[in-house]
């Protein structure tokens, strides 16, 4: 057992404990997308006003430009041999890293609420115990394999991954023997917002998994490819959530009525009564244990980052680790108790939220990995406030903060409009802003940082 439970977190991965291909990352990114979330979001296009044939065109959009930066974080992990948020302190600083960070734990436990809503309505109707009951014992189940960590995490990928392609292929043909396709395509009327909000739902959708998706390559050798890191990594994300979506798109316009509001009743109903409806529930709680798993780990690396940078500490006990687990599954789970009836148009609101405040990091980070750094970071200076990087980086703070501001003119949600998205149409653009803005302005202003390029060595797990 003491070699399947994880003893490592923000510490750099040794390489005598490197092992696996770049192959297991599709394997995990695929079954993370092929779940019911995945399905509610690409409802959402057509919910919110798009017909089903631009909605799909627009959701491939997005997954394919959300995911290709997201894979761009991945192919960092068998480099570096590091959790992905630790390298921001490189950009911001060893403290200054807290900024990003608390925004991310924010996302960590907003997924794992909105998932947790999901697969509580299986689990309740899997057990007969109701929903509330179903929401505690799904987010038990995810702590204690979140606690066991990266091992069980992959095995549960490529387990999810068969079970939940087999039953999407099955509600796929059952779907379409309820709906004639060719009328669901028949619409082919167009109007550039609705499409935009479309690649927006799907690169929110992507994107958020940039925080902590190098945390699951780590762990590959450090020669893997780079290009095979990304390629493979994007390969499953955008299958799985493409998949997922499409299905969730042309259901919510075959029956709209029917399907939203009550997306796992309709899934499960679409598949049929006793055995294969218990089946169902119990793959629809699956294909979420995966993704609330990979939230619940993101978070306690997070967590454990920013305390890190503040107290010097590069290792943590089998009592701490799960203590911050435990904080993040207990915050997650009074979220989606108190966010339970009111879950699809919270959720639409905070997807488009999570793009605002990480597509800067986003850019920033790549920016610096790829271009200023040139992909070589000093680990050690990663965990002294007073080394190369600093306590805290307020260029980058500050460029992040204006990539930030950029966004608001162009964002539209439920709660804020900014005042050019109505001579756009209703538009929303702010994520294409929020990538732009903030990497030219941090490549202008890296390249003047000279504390930090002068005599730079790739350092411990280089």
């Amino acid at each position: 057992m003491a070699g399947v439970i994880e003893r490592r977190s923000i510490d750099v991965v040794p390489d005598d404990e490197r092992h696996g291909s770049a192959v297991s990352q599709f394997t995990l990114w695929l079954g993370a997308n092929l779940q019911v979330t995945a399905v509610v979001t690409g409802a959402l296009a057509v919910v919110f006003g798009a017909n089903a044939f631009w909605a799909l065109i627009g959701l491939l959009l997005g997954n394919l430009a959300g995911g290709a930066v997201m894979a761009l974080h991945s192919a960092q992990g068998p480099r570096l041999g590091l959790p992905q948020m630790i390298t921001s302190r490189a950009q911001f600083g060893v403290r200054g890293a807290v900024v990003p960070l608390a925004l991310v734990i924010v996302m960590y436990v907003g997924f794992f609420a909105s998932g947790s809503v999901l697969a509580g309505q299986a689990v309740g109707e899997l057990t007969h115990l109701g929903q509330t009951t179903g929401i505690v014992l799904f987010a038990a189940v995810t702590a204690l394999a979140a606690a066991v960590g990266y091992r069980l995490i992959h095995l549960l990928g490529k387990v999810a991954g068969l079970v939940c392609a087999l039953a999407f292929v099955y509600l796929g043909v059952r779907l379409l023997e309820r709906a004639d396709l060719g009328a669901l395509l028949h619409d082919r009327g167009f109007a550039l917002p609705v499409l935009l909000l479309a690649v927006s739902l799907s690169a929110s959708w992507q994107l958020a998994f940039g925080p902590y998706v190098a945390d699951y390559s780590r762990y590959l050798p450090r020669d893997t490819s780079p290009r095979a890191t990304f390629w493979w990594t994007l390969g499953g994300s955008v299958l799985g959530a493409q998949w997922s979506m499409t299905f969730g798109a042309l259901a919510a316009a075959a029956a709209p009525g029917a399907f939203v509001g009550h997306e796992v009743g309709y899934l499960v109903g679409l598949g049929g009564t006793g055995l294969i409806a218990s089946l169902l529930y119990f793959v629809i709680a699956l294909g979420k244990l995966t993704i609330n798993i990979l939230n619940t780990y993101g978070g306690f690396m997070s967590l454990v980052t920013s305390v890190s940078g503040f107290r010097g500490q590069r290792t943590l006990s089998a009592r701490g680790r799960s203590a911050y687990l435990a904080g993040i599954m207990v915050a997650g789970t009074a979220v989606a108790l108190v966010g339970k009836d009111s879950f699809l148009t919270s959720f639409k609101d905070f997807l488009l939220f999570l793009l605002t405040f990480f597509t800067p990091w986003s850019a920033i980070n790549l920016v610096d990995y790829y271009l200023i750094s040139k992909e070589r970071y000093d680990v050690p200076a990663l965990s002294d406030p007073a080394g190369r990087y600093g306590a805290w980086n307020v260029r980058a703070l500050t460029v992040y903060v204006v990539g930030v501001l950029a966004q608001l003119p162009f964002l539209a949600t439920a709660f804020y409009t900014g005042p050019l998205v109505a001579p756009l149409g209703g538009a929303d653009v702010s994520w294409l802003v929020g990538l732009a803005v903030p990497a030219v302005l941090y490549w202008f202003a890296a390249r003047h940082d000279t504390a930090r390029l002068v005599g730079s060595r790739p350092g411990e797990g280089q």
